[in-house]
């Protein structure tokens, strides 16, 4: 019972900020600056929403929309090549052994453990060289090796959780070798890949720190825009800023609820008989 109490805390304490937030973003700005705030949005009002995505950031900077299409077109392309390269990485560290293997396991452990702030000098530099500045590829490219550690890593035990037998037993049964992982093993590591992929999507669409040293202009992220948007004005629209940070939440709660049942399935859908 008294675990089952802390664990309802824990639970309210995270959830009320999340929900303070949705509450003030239906919230009129004079009731928001109320010395008795309300639980419950007495007059709830879309305002805060219509002003949030259709005023731009900053005069000569980007809207929400624009905003919004480039964090999602960053986070596509991160996802998509963050998994491919984690899932190649993976299978060499589990299934193969080569010289320098646990070099390079340590070597991504390291530069895990760094943080990305320390190379921020550097990145720009690099970028910079590159003729990268201000580009969608170039915030892309630091995105990708910021996550690549991370899910290579932990895609790394997923492939070594399942057993190379499996694969074996398939081949025995008629499979070659290529038929027995794509049709025993992969489906086994859909859970890992999901679970990777959350992470990867994450970590782009809420970074910003990069995204605020190389990105200007039209091609602010969601998070930069929400920081030229809160601090465009010295009276800052609380309702709206709210408003816009629900917003930004949206796509990640929709993601979250399309990969989750797939990551459910994936569990047994690699199940071979007994």
């Amino acid at each position: 019972m008294l675990f089952n109490a802390l664990a309802l805390i824990v639970f309210v304490c995270s959830v009320f900020p999340v929900y303070w937030m949705v509450n003030l973003s239906f919230t009129p700005g004079n009731q928001i600056i109320s010395r008795t705030p309300s639980l419950v949005p007495t007059e709830p009002t879309l305002l805060n929403y219509v002003t949030a995505w259709t005023r731009p950031a900053a005069p000569g900077q980007t809207d929400f929309p624009n905003a919004l299409r480039t964090s999602l077109l960053i986070v596509v392309i991160v996802v998509a090549c963050a998994l491919l390269f984690a899932f190649l990485a993976s299978i060499a560290l589990a299934r193969f052994q080569f010289r320098g293997r646990h070099t390079f396991i340590v070597i991504i452990l390291v530069i895990q453990m760094m943080p990305g702030e320390g190379m921020m000098f550097t990145v720009y530099n690099l970028i910079d060289d590159m003729r990268l500045m201000n580009t969608l590829l170039g915030l892309s490219l630091v995105h990708i090796a910021a996550v690549i550690p991370f899910t290579v890593w932990t895609l790394r035990g997923f492939v070594a959780g399942v057993p190379a037998e499996l694969e074996e037993a398939a081949q025995i049964d008629g499979c070659s070798k290529q038929g027995a992982f794509w049709r025993v093993t992969f489906p086994l590591l859909a859970p890992g890949l999901v679970a990777t992929g959350i992470f990867a999507f994450m970590q782009s669409w809420n970074e910003f720190t990069m995204a605020l040293l190389l990105m200007k202009d039209q091609n602010l992220t969601l998070p930069t825009w929400l920081n030229s948007f809160q601090s465009a004005t010295e009276a800052t629209n609380y309702g709206a800023v709210m408003a816009g940070s629900t917003l930004i939440c949206i796509p990640v709660v929709i993601f979250f609820l399309i990969v989750q049942g797939r990551m459910t399935g994936g569990l047994v859908s690699g199940a071979v008989k007994g």
